[in-house]
C-alpha cells in the first residue's frame, strides 16, 4: 500500500519544487547575478565604479 502512494508523492513534490526553481533560474538569466559577494552589483551599475567600497551615493549619477 506504500508502493501506491509513493508515485503520486513524487509527482505533487514536482510539481510544488519545480516552478520555483524555474522562476529563480528565470531571474537570474533576465536580471544577471548582480556581481559578487555582497550585493554589490548594484552599485557597480549606478556609479560606474569596479569597486563597491569605492561606491559613493547620489555625486556619481549623472
Amino acid at each position: 500500500m506504500r508502493y501506491e502512494i509513493l508515485p503520486g508523492l513524487g509527482v505533487m513534490t514536482a510539481c510544488l519544487i519545480l516552478p520555483g526553481v524555474f522562476t529563480a533560474h528565470i531571474h537570474t538569466l533576465t536580471n544577471g547575478r548582480g556581481g559578487g559577494g555582497g550585493g554589490g552589483g548594484g552599485d557597480r551599475r549606478v556609479s560606474g565604479v569596479d569597486l563597491y567600497y569605492k561606491s559613493k551615493g547620489f555625486e556619481n549619477i549623472h
